[in-house]
């Protein structure tokens, strides 16, 4: 009897260790964001500053999430899984009394794609477009979208032009 209850408790051990896998980690996966570049508007293939840049995310309840106050020349921005468009007012202050808001509106198709069990899914976009909605002293001068698909941040998507 002894033996048996000894064999049967092997028995159990192995079968619950067989049930484990190994732990996956996930490095690699994530989500890719969207890449900005400015370019001069009059010499279209030099890059130019923002100065003192402040981007921030329109909520649809009317909320603001700031992105950062930077004066670079090219931003990455995340884009909503959740939505099918991602809205981002740009400001450019060149003065106490020259402040330029500009709102972009980035309309997309979400991809999700299954990455692994560790990882889950990710999401890739898709068929990017922007329009732009500008105040009365306009500092975007033109936005043209270099690629219509995100799947890495690797290069540039959108040039702006200012």
């Amino acid at each position: 009897m002894n033996k048996l209850k000894i064999l049967f408790i092997i028995a159990l051990g192995i079968l619950s260790f067989s049930a484990c896998e190994k732990d996956d980690i996930c490095t690699d996966a994530d989500t890719p964001q969207l890449v900005i570049r400015f370019y001069d508007a009059l010499n279209p293939t030099e890059f130019k500053d923002v100065q003192n840049l402040i981007v921030w995310g329109i909520l649809d309840n009317q909320g603001k999430d700031t992105i950062d106050n930077i004066a670079l020349d090219s931003i990455i921005l995340p884009l909503r899984v959740d939505a099918s468009s991602t809205t981002f007012a740009m400001s450019r202050q060149l003065s106490i009394d020259d402040v330029n808001v500009d709102t972009l509106t980035f309309s997309y198709d979400v991809k999700e794609i299954y990455e692994s069990r560790a990882c889950g899914y990710i999401a890739n976009f898709e068929n990017l477009e922007v329009t732009v909605q500008q105040d009365d002293s306009v500092w975007v001068q033109t936005i043209d979208v270099d690629n219509a698909l995100i799947e890495n941040t690797a290069s540039a998507h959108v040039k702006i032009f200012h």
